[in-house]
């Protein structure tokens, strides 16, 4: 079977330059399609592509032509769902092929996709689903009762059997198939530093369970973790690429996993620099952890602050608070470690709270602060509770940089606020 894996363009718009003119938040890294890396290296034994239209935007047409795959399957984040769907009436009407669509937002909102240019949804971890799929359809056989799998069934609600996610969905036997974006690696870069970077994951899931945040689903709210050998055979496929992003959404949600893969990348003399996620209460309770791992090659974490408030973080049900956050940077300050710094700014800031944020940064300061927008992400627990104020239901907006319900503050002032926040942050950036 020919397959076809694409990774859709940038495609996110954005409020405050549309109708104000203000294009600084614009905050577009390129990194390769991690994900549909891992599903193909589990298609063995077909003649798998994979297509980075964020790299070569327009080259759809031409590789549906000349390619002429049997199956195409998209990943989509939330902002890009709406372009998938474009993207997937562009496959029917230029090739006979079956369409196949997973990701985040497929895993959140899987009825989003229950349409006519649609014939699949993965719902969640798809490595293993994905291949169950794959060898049905080869075989001519029955797909309904694949679990992880929903057959669309456009004008009635889907229904498919829940996946329970387990070790055996990592299909750690298969690596990545890294090869198969060789030709966009040169455009994988860390810009800051202008070195190659390549995507590496040691877990799948978090153990926690934020309100805003849309990775439970994935994974059925399970977290799991790669064996050590796996990872460590993944590092090595990316012989050449000096800098490794563990892009798990927690790299230390098990800190003896973590603790065991420090030790094998050193006994092993890997020499990589690498780029992990950590919670602000991880470092705290195991600063010796990131102290081994700065030994190894660590070189910056990104950790999501959010909020400086214990209130705003209890909001968000974010198991920490802000004493916490400020003893977590300054032993990371003290370990040497960069620090890369989310925080997320609600729609009903006033200048106050843009100003207590500023000063905030100024008393605990980060290498490099980020800034998004407080979303409620379809699928999310914040998504149930805001839904009811949400003005704009277009998910092309649904970037992290655009506020999608009313904002408190005139939302001009709101956006020359946000802005301003993300240039002293930039200005100030230390990589």
């Amino acid at each position: 079977m020919r397959i076809l894996l694409i990774n859709p363009p940038n495609c996110g718009r954005s409020i405050p330059e549309e109708r104000y003119g203000i294009d600084s938040l614009k905050q577009i890294f390129r990194g390769e399609p991690l994900a549909l890396e891992v599903l193909a290296g589990n298609l063995t034994g077909h003649e798998v592509r994979i297509l980075d239209l964020k790299v070569e935007p327009g080259a759809l047409a031409a590789e549906l032509a000349g390619f002429a795959p049997d199956l195409v399957g998209f990943t989509a984040m939330t902002c890009e769902a709406n372009t998938v769907l474009r993207m997937a009436q562009e496959v029917r009407e230029s090739c006979s092929a079956r369409v196949v669509v997973g990701g985040v937002h497929a895993s959140n909102d899987p009825e989003f996709f229950n349409r006519p240019e649609i014939d699949f949804v993965v719902v969640g971890l798809g490595k293993k689903s994905l291949r169950e799929l794959v060898d049905r359809l080869g075989k001519g056989a029955e797909v309904a009762d694949i679990a992880g799998i929903a057959a669309t069934n456009p004008n009635r609600p889907l229904n498919w059997r829940v996946r329970s996610y387990g070790p055996e969905d990592l299909v750690e036997e298969q690596a990545p198939r890294y090869d198969l974006v060789e030709k966009y690696r040169p455009d994988y870069t860390l810009r800051a530093l202008g070195l190659e970077m390549g995507f590496v994951a040691s877990a799948c899931g978090c153990p926690f369970n934020c309100s805003f945040c849309c990775i439970a689903p994935i994974t059925g709210g399970r977290y799991l973790t790669c064996s050590v050998k796996t990872v460590l055979r993944d590092i090595r496929c990316l012989e050449h690429t000096p800098v490794i992003r563990l892009v798990d959404a927690n790299t230390f949600g098990d800190p003896e996993h973590a603790r065991l893969l420090a030790e094998a990348i050193r006994d092993e003399g890997i020499r990589k620099h690498f780029v992990a996620d950590v919670r602000s209460d991880t470092v705290v309770r195991y600063p010796e952890l990131l102290q081994l791992w700065k030994g190894i090659g660590l070189r910056a974490v990104i950790i999501g602050l959010e909020e400086v408030s214990d209130s705003a973080l209890e909001g968000m049900n974010k198991a920490c608070n802000a004493a916490v956050n400020r003893e977590a940077i300054r032993i990371l300050r003290q370990i040497g470690l960069t620090i890369v710094g989310d925080f997320i700014i609600s729609p009903d800031y006033d200048e106050r709270r843009f100003d207590t944020l500023a000063a905030w940064t100024e008393e605990n300061p980060i290498d490099l602060p980020m800034y998004t927008v407080l979303t409620p992400l379809p699928g999310t627990a914040l998504y149930a509770t805001m839904k009811d104020q949400i003005s704009n239901h277009d998910l092309d907006y649904y970037t992290l940089t655009n506020a999608v319900v009313p904002t408190f503050l005139e939302e001009r002032t709101f956006y020359e606020k946000f802005a301003a926040l993300i240039k002293t942050g930039h200005d100030g950036a230390r990589l």
